[in-house]
């Protein structure tokens, strides 16, 4: 398989069916997406695959596998294997399951969400990659979303912050989503 010099991923999780259309400039000429999950509404994927081919997992809030995508997956792309899930740590902490999971696939990279939190950081030799949630904003934690570069050898992980100040309102459908208990504007 002919490897090419430099690729670019996008790197998105917890949209929970919000679609900002400040995706599209972001990962404009990307050559693939990766979405860690909390996907929310299948119109995410659909307005995601018109910028790139999309690789998704399900998270919780797409009910895990019920949502049509599975939990895990593991992708190579440019020659580095990257693990995709959507619940690596849990009250922040790695969670057993997760070790399980990154020491029995080592993967060079792995592409998480759940936590709302961007991370970047090293678990042993994997490359341990949270954009942030890419959705209506939620706790006191910025949204972001995230560009990975593999070229050759070398990964370069980028955690792009996005506006708190994008609409509740999903740009594909139209519909208002459903606030969480205790979620203020």
């Amino acid at each position: 398989m002919n490897q090419r010099r430099t690729i670019r991923i996008g790197v998105i999780a917890d949209t929970h069916g919000l679609f900002d259309p400040a995706i599209r400039r972001h990962f404009k000429g990307v050559d693939h997406i990766l979405h860690a999950g909390d996907i929310g509404d299948r119109s995410v994927i659909e307005q995601l695959e018109q910028i790139a081919p999309v690789t998704a997992v399900s998270g919780n809030v797409d009910e895990y596998e019920h949502g049509g995508f599975p939990r895990q997956i593991v992708v190579r792309r440019n020659g580095k294997t990257i693990a995709v899930c959507h619940v690596l740590y849990e009250k922040g902490k790695l969670t057993q399951e997760a070790k399980s999971w990154l020491d029995r696939e080592q993967p060079d990279i792995c592409v998480f969400g759940h936590s709302h939190c961007s991370t970047i950081e090293q678990y042993g030799p994997t490359l341990l990659f949270n954009p942030g949630s890419a959705g209506p904003k939620r706790f006191s934690l910025p949204r972001g979303i995230g560009l990975l570069t593999i070229q050759r050898e070398n990964f370069l992980p980028k955690l792009i912050r996005l506006s708190d100040n994008v609409t509740s309102r999903n740009s594909s459908t139209g519909m208002k989503l459903p606030k969480k208990k205790g979620e203020s504007t």
